[in-house]
């Protein structure tokens, strides 16, 4: 078992081809790349294809980024709100996405993506797929920052059992593999303040989406 300045860190495998990597991203440079991002390409709420409003807010920074409207749900190398191209990747967060995927046994992500959602109490992400991306070869990393969550982590078949975990701060998931199309989600965040975010938890989701 590994430690830094904030306590333990552990590995924890969650079925295969997905790890939970403990304490992970405790990185004082986290909160300075992120911002910049969030400067430019602000928190949003996205619409599903059917109108309804996604309660989770949204941005993005890589060459592409995640996007949902009645057109359906895809990647996109502008932001809509903008019309500008999304923010570049910092180099940080590019490497932290790196080095988790190495650690979890998938060596030489390169993600072109990253999705950024800020959650906050009353909300939740029902079990989905990550299905939109051109490369499944690559895995899915997903970094928790701030309020405590639980995470749901079922199989490739909707049918299949789902487990929970709780996520801390600083904790990543990653999986990829025969666990790349697993089902997940977040259970409803509880109420908290957190002295990173605030009443908020902040998850970043790494892809290769083309």
């Amino acid at each position: 078992m590994e430690t830094d300045l904030f306590g333990p860190r552990r590995d924890e495998p969650i079925g295969p081809g997905a790890m939970i990597l403990r304490g992970f991203a405790h990185d004082p440079a986290i909160p300075a790349a992120l911002a910049q991002v969030t400067g430019t390409a602000p928190f949003r709420h996205m619409q599903t294809p059917g109108g309804r409003q996604i309660g989770v807010e949204m941005t993005n920074c890589g060459a592409l980024g995640w996007v949902s409207d009645r057109r359906g749900y895809r990647y996109e190398p502008l932001d809509p709100l903008t019309g500008r191209p999304w923010p570049p990747m910092p180099a940080r967060l590019r490497q932290l996405a790196a080095e988790a995927a190495a650690r979890a046994g998938f060596p030489g992500f390169q993600p072109d993506a990253c999705l950024v959602n800020r959650y906050v109490p009353g909300v939740r992400m029902g079990l989905h797929q990550d299905r939109d991306e051109a490369d499944m070869a690559a895995p899915i990393v997903s970094v928790s920052l701030g309020l405590p969550a639980t995470f749901q982590f079922g199989g490739p078949d909707r049918r299949d059992p789902v487990a929970r975990h709780a996520l801390a701060h600083g904790d990543v998931v990653v999986w990829g593999g025969p666990a790349r199309l697993n089902w997940h989600g977040i259970l409803t965040l509880r109420k908290g303040e957190h002295p990173l975010t605030g009443a908020a938890r902040i998850n970043l989701t790494f892809r290769r989406a083309r």
